[in-house]
């Protein structure tokens, strides 16, 4: 065990030493490029650099094989127990029994609400030093709901207009997520991942932060989208809830009768002229009156008198009737 730790140790060492190099020669390299000093030394330093990036690749390979053993070491007393107030996570990963959506939903909504407040607190980290001792103290947010958690918290942060809170919370989300991805690929318990994620996310290596952001800003841009899709559903079902509330006895919508009405019908109801309206009726042709007032009756755009409605009449009929009687009337009186 004490051989193990030392070999990693010293990974850790010699790694970020490389890592300062490769930070120092690019420096140069760019203030070279900036001055336009393209000299002996400049060529030298490129040679170099060259050198350290075959050397990443190496650390690479080694950091795979280091993470392997440490996957295969069997458990016994050296390996679970530490002196000390350290505290130990056995990193043998058991696969995860498959669920269904109900499970799922189930053990989600029961983790957040045991750990909403930690849930909260980590969200609102920026820097990782806090972030890795936050996780280091309370392990079990190293997990898929987390993620959950978050990203839900990033939808509707962006749907309430909190555009620069929802950045900040995605930053957390991605940390989350690496995480987790990162205990995919080695095949651990991401609770073991806490600690190889932020120190390497920590040395700000090139490529590795650039895969960082990228998906950062992705993701920003997935939230941005899905916010907008909800807020499009929110819309649509409170058009569709104001909907039901206008729609008249016969279940039609006031609104939409009143924009299929030919326009001289329009004109009467929207001047609640009785006696235009009266008139129209009576010079359209029968059976396209009785229809046009039928859909006003059930839409509610006209109410039918407390009498027929009782009698049980076919209002359509007797409307167009009495606008009949009452243009014949208008031409007698007319006529006189």
């Amino acid at each position: 065990m004490a051989e193990a730790e030392k070999e990693k140790e010293s990974f850790t060492t010699g790694y970020k030493s490389h890592q300062q190099k490769m930070t120092e020669i690019r420096q140069k390299l760019k203030e070279a490029e900036q001055q336009k000093n393209v000299n002996e030394d400049f060529e030298k330093l490129k040679l170099e650099m060259s050198k350290l990036e075959k050397q990443e690749d190496e650390f690479r390979k080694k950091e795979a094989e280091l993470a392997k053993k440490e996957k295969l070491t069997p458990l016994n007393v050296d390996t679970i127990c530490h002196e000390g107030k350290s505290k130990t996570i056995i990193n043998k990963y058991k696969a995860k029994k498959e669920l269904t959506e109900d499970e799922m939903a189930e053990k989600q909504l029961s983790f957040t609400k045991k750990n909403e407040k930690l849930l909260k607190k980590f969200g609102m980290f920026r820097r990782y030093e806090d972030s890795e001792a936050f996780l280091t103290e309370h392990p079990q947010l190293a997990c898929d709901e987390t993620a959950n958690y978050l990203v839900v918290w990033c939808i509707n942060l962006e749907v309430e207009e909190k555009h620069d809170l929802m950045a900040h919370v995605s930053h957390q989300t991605i940390v989350m997520q690496f995480i987790l991805e990162l205990s995919k690929q080695l095949d651990i318990d991401p609770r073991a991942c806490i600690k190889a994620f932020f120190s390497r996310i920590k040395l700000a290596e090139k490529t590795y932060m650039e895969a960082f952001n990228d998906e950062l800003e992705s993701f920003k841009d997935r939230v941005r989208k899905r916010a907008e899709e909800k807020l499009e559903k929110i819309m649509k079902e409170v058009e569709e809830e104001e909907r039901q509330k206008r729609l008249g006895p016969g279940g039609l919508d006031p609104i939409e009768v009143m924009e299929s009405l030919p326009q001289e019908l329009q004109d009467c109801f929207e001047s609640k002229d009785i006696g235009m309206l009266q008139k129209v009726i009576a010079n359209l042709p029968r059976e396209e009156a009785e229809y046009h007032m039928k859909r006003c009756v059930d839409s509610g755009l006209w109410l039918p008198s407390a009498q027929d409605a009782q009698e049980g009449k076919d209002t359509a009929e007797v409307t167009t009737e009495e606008a009949e009687v009452a243009a014949e009337q208008n031409n007698y009186d007319s006529v006189d």
